[in-house]
């Protein structure tokens, strides 16, 4: 069964002159340039209420309107992998994952993800878009994730996804010491460079971050992190941007630049953590039928425990 995409946006001025796939690529960076060129061509895109193609010039200023169908594409086979379900009922489940699952098959990954692991425990799972998967956790980053069950919940969740409606909260411990808490306002879009990485840019879209500081530590701060969006990589390049990455964090952090007159040990420990420390400990949402609001809290995993432990003994010292 399909479902429809929309998205209502406007071509920033700075993007003058360039293709209508290439200015698309960088505004909406979770959909490939392919995918975007299929919508393009197949009439899915309106710009100033007209089509246009691919290769169309764009002038800036443009009110874009994409109504997009999208199939499902569940091309993965069922896997009966282990998952710790914290709630399920009829319309979705909410799963805590663990460091190192992948959320969806690609390049690479065709198995062991998450949606291999979903299609085993739910055949029905079939029928849903991306498995019933509403929103996406990076391989190394634990914690709780929505599942819908059936069409009409996954429409829904996703629209609330779409409309900041889905309160998601996070754990973070990262480098440098925070004086306070506050709001990273900065746009993301894909580096200019390394186009498989995220980062700050001029043309990126609007992203917020909020946080607030849990403890200080000698190097080091524990962090609550909300999202009122939710960019590719968003937390992991914010907090890169404002000179904090986190702990391991192998893509966006400085994991060999250590505080100078760190304890030995400590520096060990951080040195090898394998991973990015980063938690999605709470979701809060209303139901997709009964319309109540519920919450879930998943405490942190017990190597972001250890590395607290670290910290706070290095304090005590």
């Amino acid at each position: 069964m399909s479902e429809w995409l929309q998205i209502d946006t406007v071509i920033p001025d700075e993007m003058s002159g360039k293709r209508l796939d290439q200015a698309l690529a960088v505004l909406l960076p979770e959909h490939s340039r392919a995918r975007l060129q299929g919508w393009i061509r197949n009439g899915f895109v309106q710009i100033d209420k007209k089509p246009m193609r691919p290769r169309d010039k764009v002038r800036g200023g443009e009110q874009v309107e994409i109504r997009a169908k999208i199939e499902p594409q569940n091309s993965a086979s069922p896997e009966d992998i282990p998952l710790e379900i914290v709630f399920e009922d009829e319309h979705l489940i909410i799963i805590n994952k663990p460091a190192g699952l992948i959320v969806h098959p690609g390049a690479g990954n065709p198995q062991h993800t998450l949606m291999n692991a979903l299609l085993h425990h739910d055949q029905q799972l079939e029928q849903v878009s991306r498995a019933g998967i509403v929103h996406r956790l990076d391989k190394d980053t634990t914690g709780l994730l929505v599942i819908a069950r059936t069409p009409q919940s996954h429409t829904y969740l996703v629209e609330q996804l779409q409309t900041c409606n889905i309160h998601r909260e996070y754990e973070t411990i990262v480098n440098g010491i925070m004086t306070a808490g506050g709001t990273i306002e900065q746009p993301i879009g894909r580096h200019p460079k390394h186009r498989t990485r995220m980062a700050v840019v001029k043309n990126g879209r609007p992203a917020t971050t909020h946080y607030r500081i849990i403890k200080k530590y000698r190097h080091h701060t524990h962090l609550q992190v909300n999202l009122e969006t939710g960019r590719t990589h968003q937390i992991r390049v914010h907090l890169t941007w404002y000179h904090y990455p986190i702990i391991g964090d192998p893509v966006y952090g400085t994991m060999k630049k250590l505080a100078k007159g760190m304890d030995p040990n400590l520096a060990n420990i951080i040195t090898a953590f394998p991973r990015q420390a980063l938690h999605a400990r709470a979701i809060k949402l209303v139901h997709p039928q009964s319309d109540e609001l519920m919450e879930w809290k998943a405490p942190i995993p017990e190597d972001m425990v250890a590395l607290i432990n670290a910290l706070e003994a290095d304090r005590k010292q």
